[in-house]
């Protein structure tokens, strides 16, 4: 009857989200309703529910937490500052005649821009305005387009600092915690942010490198799509302004991942470092007044608190699950699955694939991985691989028809011309991308696990 209960637990919250009902209060209310359902039919102990307001407390006193808010108003910022804007066409110029030029330029400057903000929305949105317009008039296809600012916002979802590895590395932390008690380790390690965000950089690299060569060789084989533009212009562009612009969000990335990865700074101090630079910029852009940062601080906040209000939800919902001994359900089934941690871990990354489809990256990461993760590192996956590749595939979340936010994000900001249909299509191949970087890390670990043990031996 218990398992019973939590299978009904996850299906009615899968209903309720697909349904339109808002995320955090649907975790936190359904869950709720089980749990008075099940003391009624004596399959749930209300004892465990005591342990709700010590949650709430370990996560208001979290760290590692606080560097979310922070990273999300540097992020913020930056897209105030219209850097983007400035090295985009830049860079565009500078790559005039080039088979599939702007796109090209499209992607550096969305990488640059990953690494600088890590926030996704803001990142495809300001891509959208600037160089969609641009690109159509250029002759390129809406699918072509569509797809090449969707896939280059995201970014900022593997490319460190990413708010969503810094969610990921406190989840993974709490989750190889419990796998070490299982194992018997009472003095147990933990991953951190530093770790997580080292993994993830080479494969973030690779990542934007596999997208470059897909524009090359689609303009190249395919010129219709991605014509070259031979048009003159007066405004020439030198080097050493393109350096110039770029500087700013090199100074960024130096600022904030260097100082986290040479130890100098934890995730939180090194996000407050980033976003007094992300003023700066402003500031010398002249994009800063007293009105642009009560619109960025009114951002953040309405993004932090829709982040822990989830962060809560999700609590409430493990507490409840666990109590119907679902945590026990789920580490039951994926051990006795013929093939081992192979065909553990490869059902996993599917099943987070699919719900990728109808869930956000946010519900994914505090629902799914504090039920699965455990399991899967008690079984011997390293937690820095696992991370980067949970982190990874919850990147196609933003892509996959019919929820993906960055679809939704271009959506809201291209013209009536591009169809949604073309959207759609334009992110297919850079879907087919990112899977095959997962299959690589997949068969080759060592490109996660390489750099977190040069910067953190030991």
């Amino acid at each position: 009857m218990a398992g019973l209960m939590a299978f009904g637990l996850f299906a009615a919250i899968g209903l309720a989200l697909m349904a339109g009902f808002p995320v955090a209060f649907t975790l936190a209310g359904v869950a709720l309703i089980f749990a008075g359902l099940g003391v009624m039919a004596g399959t749930f102990d209300p004892v465990f529910l005591e342990a709700f307001p010590n949650r709430i407390y370990g996560i208001m006193t979290n760290e590692t937490l606080i560097a979310v808010p922070i990273f999300v108003f540097m992020g913020v910022m930056l897209e105030r500052s219209k850097l983007a804007d400035q090295l985009l066409q830049s860079l565009a110029q500078l790559m005039r005649g080039t088979p599939g030029g702007l796109g090209l330029a499209v992607i550096v400057v969305g990488a640059m821009m990953a690494a600088s903000t890590g926030i996704v929305g803001a990142t495809v949105v300001t891509m959208g305005l600037i160089s969609l317009p641009t690109m159509l008039n250029k002759g390129y296809s809406p699918a072509v387009s569509a797809g090449t600012i969707c896939a280059s916002g995201t970014l900022g979802q593997i490319i460190p600092p990413s708010i969503v590895l810094v969610m990921l590395a406190d989840v993974l932390s709490n989750a190889y915690q419990q796998a070490q008690l299982q194992l018997g380790n009472y003095r147990p390690e933990t991953v951190s942010v530093g770790e997580l965000f080292a993994g993830a950089l080479v494969p973030g690299l690779i990542l934007v490198m596999a997208y470059l060569l897909y524009v090359t060789i689609l303009a190249r084989a395919r010129p219709a799509l991605m014509p070259p533009d031979r048009a003159a212009d007066d405004e020439q562009v030198s080097m050493g302004r393109l350096l110039l612009l770029a500087s700013g969000p090199l100074f960024l990335i130096v600022a904030v991942l260097g100082s986290i990865l040479a130890g100098i700074a934890t995730p939180t101090e090194a996000a407050a470092v980033g976003a007094i630079g992300a003023m700066m910029l402003a500031r010398l852009g002249g994009h800063l007044s007293l009105e642009t940062l009560r619109n960025v601080v009114y951002r953040t906040t309405r993004i932090t608190a829709m982040v822990f209000m989830i962060l809560i939800g999700a609590s409430l919902f493990s507490l409840v699950f666990r109590g119907f001994g679902g945590d026990h359900m789920i580490s039951n089934f994926l051990t006795a699955l013929p093939g081992g941690v192979f065909t553990a871990m490869v059902l996993v990354m599917t099943v987070m694939f699919l719900l990728g489809f109808v869930l956000d990256f946010i519900e994914i990461t505090f629902v799914v991985v504090p039920i699965v993760g455990p399991v899967l590192m008690a079984m011997g996956l390293d937690p820095i691989w696992l991370g980067v590749m949970i982190a990874l595939n919850l990147q196609t979340s933003f892509l996959t028809p019919p929820f993906g936010f960055s679809l939704f994000y271009l959506r809201g900001v291209c013209p009536d011309s591009v169809p949604t249909s073309a959207i759609y299509r334009g992110v297919i191949p850079f879907i087919a991308i990112q899977l095959m970087v997962l299959g690589m890390l997949a068969v080759w670990p060592s490109l996660v696990t390489w750099l977190p043990g040069v910067v953190y031996p030991g």
